[in-house]
């Protein structure tokens, strides 16, 4: 399934795999991952705080997608489930739509995991703000950095865009919100599409 979504978009115009993107997100985001919310809703929302916080376009295209390799990791015979095995997800997706998208929109996605584990360093206080799935995932993910790794996040430039990404993932969980539906983003898509 994964193959032919990437066969479709390397054939299509840009219209057509901000389509692609948005309807594969919702046909297949319903998955929930041990979050009250699928990843359907954690998806529009994490945008939707974007949009709130007048980001620019990459960075709220960045936070729509930013999970999609959680669904992308999903294996017919064996379901995913990151609060028990890392799926990488954040690499899967940085490296799946690496001929779409400019480093401004891969970037932050790729670096919202380590975003986790970097804020969880340096404020003491955020780890019991995330989720208990979220704080499953940290283990899994590493933990808290060492200092090398620190100093290398912070040498990405695109390292205070992965932080904000990070602080919406972990606000964007909440069942009664209602934002806008994904077909909201596809211009956004669009205009940021290589």
């Amino acid at each position: 399934m994964i193959e032919t979504l990437q066969t479709q978009l390397k054939s299509a115009s840009k219209s057509e795999r901000a389509s692609l993107l948005v309807d594969y997100l919702k046909a297949h985001g319903n998955e929930h991952y041990e979050e009250d919310v699928t990843q359907y809703q954690h998806a529009v929302q994490a945008a939707y705080l974007g949009v709130e916080a007048d980001a620019g376009d990459e960075l709220i295209v960045a936070a729509l997608l930013h999970d999609i390799g959680h669904i992308l990791a999903d294996d017919p015979l064996e379901a995913n489930n990151p609060t028990v095995k890392n799926d990488f997800h954040e690499v899967l997706a940085a490296n799946y739509l690496k001929d779409f998208f400019p480093a401004a929109v891969l970037e932050p996605i790729r670096l919202h995991v380590p975003a986790k584990r970097y804020i969880c360093t340096v404020d003491s206080l955020y780890y019991d703000k995330l989720s208990l799935a979220s704080q499953k995932s940290f283990h899994l993910q590493g933990g808290k950095m060492e200092s090398t790794e620190q100093a290398d996040f912070e040498s990405n430039p695109h390292y205070t865009n992965a932080v904000q990404l990070r602080k919406w993932d972990d606000l964007a969980k909440d069942v009664t919100k209602e934002v806008p539906d994904i077909a909201y983003y596809q211009a956004r898509i669009e205009k940021v599409l290589l």
